[in-house]
């Protein structure tokens, strides 16, 4: 088991809408943006609706594009948001 650690979180667009926030201080013993996307799913909506794993969502750590198997550290700053468009 992993001893919990303090990572921020941000939230962006209409994720941010949802949760109603665009930032926040967690504590978690996830170990990979994956598992601390589904950490924040668990704890129902509407983090459930917005991040569950049906919808097309980007993940960032440390301002850099990264994916689910991303290593986690103490002090991270992991960031969702969903997929932009431009035109």
């Amino acid at each position: 088991m992993t001893t919990p650690f303090t990572i921020t979180v941000r939230y962006f667009a209409s994720i941010r809408e949802a949760v109603g926030t665009g930032q926040e201080t967690v504590q978690t013993g996830a170990t990979t943006l994956g598992a601390l996307r589904d950490e924040l799913i668990a704890r129902g909506e509407p983090w459930a609706t917005c991040l569950s794993r049906g919808r097309a969502v980007r993940v960032a750590l440390n301002q850099t594009m990264a994916h689910d198997a991303t290593p986690l550290a103490a002090g991270a700053e992991a960031a969702f948001f969903p997929p932009v468009t431009g035109g």
